[in-house]
């Protein structure tokens, strides 16, 4: 009899301190989610906005570094992509045409292919 009135008092004890136990073991999630947002998620969504206006200010005849390394004069502006000259041969121009998201960099005025 004195076993069964323990257990009972054990049990009571526990569930109020059921959302208290809850409560520390989610304390550590959180923390660990606002670690990886203030250095992961929040300067990784800075860059993508900051990539996105330095692609939607590009216009004709600037000179761009591409994601694969190739230097390149912008030659036609799309919607969705960019023709680009890459090279003169023979005096015809060389154009490949490249999706909006592969332009790394703009290069300075300085920096500006000769062709």
């Amino acid at each position: 009899m004195f076993l069964i009135s323990d257990a009972l008092a054990a049990g009571e004890a526990a569930a109020a301190g059921g959302v208290e136990a809850f409560m520390m073991q989610l304390l550590p999630l959180i923390v660990i989610f606002g670690v990886f947002w203030f250095f992961l998620i929040r300067p990784q969504q800075k860059k993508q906005k900051k990539h996105q206006e330095m692609v939607a200010a590009l216009k004709k005849g600037d000179t761009v570094l591409t994601a694969s390394g190739v230097l390149a004069r912008i030659i036609a502006v799309e919607k969705n992509t960019f023709d680009l000259q890459i090279a003169d041969v023979d005096g015809k121009p060389v154009v490949i045409q490249l999706d909006r998201d592969y332009i790394r960099t703009v290069l300075p005025k300085e920096q500006q292919l000769k062709f």
